[in-house]
């Protein structure tokens, strides 16, 4: 079947008014996000903001959640819900850990996802074969992992030296790159604490100091994505069965396989998250590691519009929130005070330009609160800290939820031959 045969299955947005952004506004809004946040950093004094171990712990935080996202992005083009993404990473950590400390890293990668395309099978199986609603089927893969994992970790870890029941013996690290020279330049441009120019410098400093190969091959997978799912016959096709299934099958597309291999694929990817976690971020297999990032990958991918790179940016904002949460602490989140307060105001301005005046003015009277809680303290509470990555996480999903537009048929059921 031609390409532009199953384009016509991928209906546009109703109302397609929407213009895509183009690069050059991309360009722009990156660039008037780093202003804005050497302006916080000059002010507040948290000069932590965007040094290179701030940046360099974002990103490894930001990769476990981006491949949960990604994985996400994956079944729900192809019209399966996949909750049962925090599962899947639990299995990942675990066969990565298993293999990992017996046969190096990498081979405990290549287990992880193996493990996670275990859980995205079993899904696929459930929700495709036998229609179960995809919502409780992910929740009965999520139990299931937690399960399986504590039943395995008593026979195997709990029996080796370095292990027990709760946690793996230690894995043998991932190999790091620096770029000398140029690391070591950026480090120096960095700590003169300039305008602007330190801030770029920490940022970059970031992406090339101490970075794990396995965070290099997590990152390129996001642009490998979006050249599947939208520059290929294959990812046309696979598309067409989250828009539309009936129309896909009535064009000769086999919408089981299209299902199967997306959720699949979904399962590898937060496997692969999980063994990051398990390899690259501790070095060990810990019980309830994961710690919610399946359904926090799930919140990125939803915030970035089904997209890989909105994906991507939602990722990076849990991982830079985090970071600062670990790094700087109650000063860090202070100065993330005045941060938000900032872009409040960008919104009040939005609003009323739009005459939205009601959505304007509730935006005005959060940013004032803001603006004074920042003023009268000089650190905020401890248990405000632990939450500021969450807090963020829902405000921005808050935020973005009405220029959400997922595909036409997430989360139906679908039987072969139903459209005849």
């Amino acid at each position: 079947m031609s390409t532009s045969t199953v384009s016509a299955t991928s209906a546009a947005p109703k109302g397609g008014g929407r213009r895509k952004l183009t690069l050059p506004w991309i360009l722009l809004i990156i660039a008037g996000g780093l202003v804005l946040i050497s302006l916080v950093r000059t002010v507040s004094g948290a000069e932590d903001l965007t040094s290179i171990g701030q940046v360099s712990g974002a990103l490894q935080l930001a990769v476990p959640i981006a491949m949960a996202g990604l994985g996400g992005l994956w079944a729900e083009r192809s019209g399966v819900v996949n909750i049962g993404l925090e599962g899947m990473m639990i299995l990942g950590t675990w066969f990565g850990a298993w293999a990992g400390y017996q046969w190096g890293p990498w081979t405990g990668v290549l287990m992880g996802i193996v493990g996670g395309a275990l859980g995205g099978l079993l899904h696929a199986i459930i929700t495709v074969t036998f229609n179960v609603n995809h919502i409780v089927s992910g929740v009965a893969v999520n139990i299931l992992a937690i399960g399986f994992t504590q039943y395995l970790s008593n026979f195997t870890f709990d029996t080796v030296p370095g292990g027990s029941s709760k946690q793996s013996p230690r894995i043998e690290p991932i190999t790091e790159i620096t770029i000398p020279g140029l690391s070591d330049a950026l480090a120096d441009l960095q700590a003169k604490h300039w305008f602007l120019v330190s801030d770029l410098a920490g940022i970059l400093g970031g992406l090339v100091t101490n970075l794990s190969l396995l965070t290099v091959v997590a990152i390129l997978l996001i642009p490998a994505t979006w050249w599947v799912l939208w520059r290929t016959a294959f990812g046309l096709r696979l598309r067409s069965c989250g828009e539309n299934p009936v129309a896909a099958e009535s064009l000769g597309v086999n919408v089981y396989k299209y299902k199967y291999i997306a959720v699949v694929v979904s399962g590898a990817l937060s496997g692969l998250g999980g063994a990051f976690l398990a390899i690259v971020s501790t070095g060990i297999y810990q019980e309830g590691q994961t710690g919610g990032r399946g359904y926090i990958g799930l919140a990125a991918m939803i915030f970035g519009n089904w997209m890989p790179g909105g994906m991507a940016l939602g990722s990076g904002l849990f991982g830079f929130t985090y970071s600062l949460k670990l790094r700087g602490g109650a000063e860090n989140v202070h100065a993330m005070l005045l941060l938000l307060a900032i872009l409040l105001v960008a919104v009040v301005v939005w609003q009323l330009y739009k005459r939205k005046h009601v959505q304007a003015a509730i935006a005005a009277a959060c940013a004032a609160g803001l603006f004074v809680w920042y003023a009268l303290v000089d650190a905020v509470p401890s248990q405000f800290v632990d939450a500021a990555p969450y807090v963020t996480t829902l405000l921005v999903l808050a935020l973005s939820a009405q220029r959400l537009r997922m595909p036409k048929a997430d989360g139906m059921p679908y039987r072969k031959g139903q459209g005849k």
